[in-house]
């Protein structure tokens, strides 16, 4: 088997989750692109496994992990991304970055002010 049909498949693939993290703006497409990302590190893993021969199949062990860390991370990553839109009714990364703490929406008024508002 030739190493550089599977790398140039991982590299492609590697590619396009790392444009969809950088220009989607949306929290659960970006989740989408980094599980893209973790497959191609498995490919290239298994890959690489396959062109060494490799006895103990270390690049396979190794994938196993992968996809187990990966489970984990989309199973917590979606919950995060659920409890945000509960709370604040959307998940755009830009509207969430704008309402981080430390940061108030234009046209916002102080909790102070508030008080003086209603009194």
């Amino acid at each position: 088997m030739h190493l550089a049909y599977p790398a140039v498949l991982s590299v492609l693939l590697f590619c396009t989750g790392l444009y969809g993290v950088l220009a989607r703006r949306n929290a659960i497409l970006v989740l989408m692109s980094v599980e893209l990302m973790l497959n191609a590190v498995n490919l290239n893993l298994v890959a690489f496994d396959v062109w060494l021969r490799d006895a103990l199949h270390g690049g396979q062990a190794l994938t196993l992990f992968t996809i187990a860390i990966a489970a984990a991370e989309i199973g917590i990553g979606l919950a995060i991304v659920l409890m945000v839109y509960r709370n604040r009714g959307t998940s755009d990364i830009d509207k969430l970055r704008d309402t981080a703490e430390g940061h108030e929406p234009v046209g916002a008024t102080a909790p102070a002010e508030k008080a003086e508002a209603t009194a």
